[in-house]
């Protein structure tokens, strides 16, 4: 269960940087290299982090191989969706939801605490999104004013707390999908925001300088 939730989170991340290179018009190149970049980025910076080297897709090609597949099946079929940019948020989000629950596992394996567990669950399910925001020149995901690194932490947070309640693996995986798909499906589909900073006006100098 937890193999089909790391290859689910590359399917539907690599499928949202293949929409992306769809929306920019690239050829077959073009969509081979956002879907890769997307499917494991994320997982590639999670591994350096934890000194996890090589990382997993070099010890296991296969994670290129999906990225390649559904890049070729995005591209064949792309055409077809004519609301591809909210297409590709909810991919996204269902990626989002299961690499943050895989990223928290590898982390929590690798050093056993339960902090280092939360921050590698929200690097896994995160950094795969901005760096093909990025590349594709598109609106940040983190930039967005709706939930988003915060559905990554609440769900790889559930996956731990689950697990110190000694839930078993698949139990606990479950439960931090759930949360974190709630929380950025919700933010999707309802414009759910946490509150934000309204700086307000800056003191002149020379008001500085008075006592």
């Amino acid at each position: 269960m937890l193999t089909l939730f790391d290859y689910a989170g590359v399917v539907v991340f690599a499928a949202a940087g293949a929409l992306a290179a769809s929306r920019k018009q690239l050829d077959i190149i073009g969509f081979l290299f956002f879907a890769a970049v997307t499917g494991v980025g994320g997982g590639t910076l999670r591994d350096l982090v934890l000194g996890r080297l090589p990382v997993f897709w070099v010890k296991e090609p296969v994670y290129i191989l999906v990225c390649v597949a559904t890049a070729i099946v995005v591209f064949f079929t792309a055409h077809f969706v004519e609301w591809r940019y909210k297409l590709l948020l909810w991919l996204d989000a269902i990626g989002l939801s299961a690499y943050s629950v895989m990223g928290a596992l590898i982390g929590l394996e690798a050093t056993g605490s339960p902090i280092i567990a939360i921050v590698t669950g929200i690097l896994t399910a995160t950094c795969g999104g901005v760096l093909r925001d990025i590349l594709a020149d598109e609106p940040s995901v983190l930039l967005r004013p709706e939930i988003y690194i915060s559905a990554a932490m609440a769900g790889a947070g559930a996956f731990v707390l689950c697990h110190a309640l000694e839930l078993n693996i698949f139990a606990s995986a479950t439960v931090g999908f759930i949360v974190a798909f709630a929380l950025r499906g919700g933010a999707l589909y309802n414009g759910w925001t946490i509150p934000r900073y309204h700086p307000r006006p800056g003191r002149k100098p020379d008001d500085a300088l008075k006592k």
